[in-house]
């Protein structure tokens, strides 16, 4: 998910994208809608593949 999309996301959330970095941003998301902000912490080697962010998230080195 492209930046401009996060922003699109987090808007009905509640989430104030500011100056958030990606990383910031998505885990702001994950924590309004109830879920772990784990985004970029498992390495690659995440097995949520129902979340949305799964595919960036595979992808980010931490």
């Amino acid at each position: 998910m492209n930046m401009t999309q996060l922003r699109e996301k987090a808007k009905p959330l509640g989430v104030i994208p500011a100056k958030m970095r990606k990383m910031e941003l998505v885990r702001a998301i994950q924590i309004a809608e109830g879920n772990s902000p784990c985004f970029g912490t498992q390495d690659g080697q995440c097995t949520n593949v129902y979340c949305c962010f799964w595919a960036d998230c595979r992808r980010v080195k931490a």
